[in-house]
């Protein structure tokens, strides 16, 4: 269906890619917002535990005989054990004086006694979080400036981070593929609407050119639009077509059948040999054109009524008992005798107009091919399907244009010198498809051509 369309990509694997790059990008915007605020939290949680710790080591701190005493508590270093036993240090200072702890844990520079200092540093390449502290003791010879520096490594805090960074990264991994499938779910419906819409086109018949009525989006409006309006010319374009064929032949065949009555009244009054035959082949091209105009005419009829069926029940038989009453006159003309057999009643829903059409057309053939003092057989059959076959004792189809000859102005070989137009066969297949049915050209094992309408 699209061997002549050019292909660029895909709308549905386009929608498919951008959505699905969506939702990784919100996955990993995901992992990095989380685990940035599983750090915060449990750094928080860690600093607190700190100033906790700091500020009951300082609230032990006084002066005593003018001299600054801590009585350091156990419990301000047992809240501080980890799962991941992190090691702990300290410093106490009198002002820049070191009373106990670590020399190495050096005050920061803007310790405010009314507020907590956080910070990191590092002890032989572990990192250390650190809160310090400070308090102003009143002794009798001024006051005096007490900071507490508590210092912990962050093993606990590293694998608290790992775990909910594990944690975090799982839950983006489940986001990112729910998310995609329901990109995959979006893209596949989203497209799904553009295949049902073609679907429908595809399955009209070739002179369905009606709207495309079914609800669409929004967004395929316009091309609906586009498309129903393009329909609707093409339909009003063909439309003309067909009525200026049929009109043409109209017109063309009440003047034909006046020439041609005035050349054979000509021909009757001719003796000389040479005009006798310009006479005969003006009256042959006048029957040609006569008979192509008619069935010009025919196609057209077929055409405009194959997709706009007037439906009915029809009995084949009785319509063949009309056709061959009208024709025997024909017939008897050339010495041909129509012979029928008929399985009655042979009744089926169709349109009697185009039926009858066809049926003609093939009967016509038949008695224009078939040599004289020969039978054309009509025979119709309900086993094991309805059928009507048409036959006739003339020269038969060539074998290689079997397939062929149905075409639209295909005449074969064996014609002979017989007026026709290559529009019979063409004008009884289209009418057998029309119902559903479909037309076998085949030759009679006794000589002769056969022509069966299978419905």
């Amino acid at each position: 269906m699209t061997a002549d369309v050019i292909v660029s990509g895909s709308l549905r694997n386009r929608l498919a890619f951008i959505l699905t790059g969506g939702a990784a990008l919100l996955a990993v915007i995901l992992y990095v917002a989380v685990r940035l605020l599983a750090a915060q939290v449990a750094q928080q949680g860690q600093d607190n535990i700190l100033n906790a710790s700091m500020s009951s080591v300082l609230d032990t701190a006084l002066i005593r005989d003018g001299r600054v005493t801590v009585d350091f508590p156990y419990s301000s270093l047992s809240m501080l054990n980890t799962a991941a036993d992190d090691r702990v240090f300290y410093a106490i200072y009198e002002g820049e004086n070191l009373l106990s702890g670590y020399d190495w844990l050096i005050l920061p520079r803007d310790v405010l006694s009314e507020r907590t200092h956080f910070g990191t540093t590092t002890f032989r390449g572990d990192p250390l979080r650190v809160a310090t502290g400070s308090r102003v003791l009143i002794g009798s010879d001024g006051p005096r400036t007490v900071s507490v520096s508590i210092a912990q490594t962050q093993d606990a805090l590293s694998d608290t981070l790992y775990s909910s960074s594990r944690s975090v990264a799982f839950l983006g991994l489940g986001f990112f593929l729910m998310s995609s499938a329901l990109a995959l779910w979006a893209a596949s419906t989203t497209s799904g609407q553009m295949r049902r819409l073609a679907t429908s086109v595809t399955r009209r018949g070739p002179q369905d050119l009606s709207p495309v009525t079914k609800p669409v989006p929004s967004e395929m409006a316009p091309l609906v639009g586009s498309l129903n309006t393009f329909m609707s010319r093409l339909d009003h374009t063909l439309s003309q077509s067909e009525d200026f064929i049929a009109e043409a032949a109209h017109r063309i065949r009440t003047p034909l059948a006046t020439v041609r009555s005035h050349a054979e009244a000509t021909l009757q009054r001719v003796d000389r040999t040479e005009n006798r035959k310009s006479l005969q082949a003006m009256v042959r091209a006048i029957d040609e054109s006569s008979r192509a105009a008619g069935q010009l005419l025919d196609h057209a009829m077929v055409t405009f009524r194959a997709e706009n069926l007037e439906v009915s029940e029809v009995d084949l038989a009785d319509l063949l008992d009309e056709l061959v009453l009208s024709m025997t006159p024909v017939a008897e003309m050339k010495d041909i005798t129509i012979t029928m057999t008929l399985d009655r009643p042979a009744t089926l829903q169709g349109d009697a107009i185009l039926l009858q059409n066809a049926l003609r057309n093939l009967i016509d053939n038949a008695l224009k091919y078939a040599p004289a003092e020969t039978d054309v057989i009509v025979r119709v059959s309900k086993s094991p399907s309805l059928s009507v076959s048409i036959s006739d004792g003339g020269q038969g189809f060539a074998v290689d244009e079997i397939e062929t000859l149905p075409g639209r102005f295909v005449r074969g070989k064996n014609m002979g010198n017989k007026v026709g137009s290559g529009l019979g066969l063409t004008i009884a297949q289209e009418v057998a498809i029309a119902h559903g049915g479909k037309m076998t050209l085949s030759n009679r094992k006794e000589g002769g051509a056969c022509v069966t309408l299978s419905f």
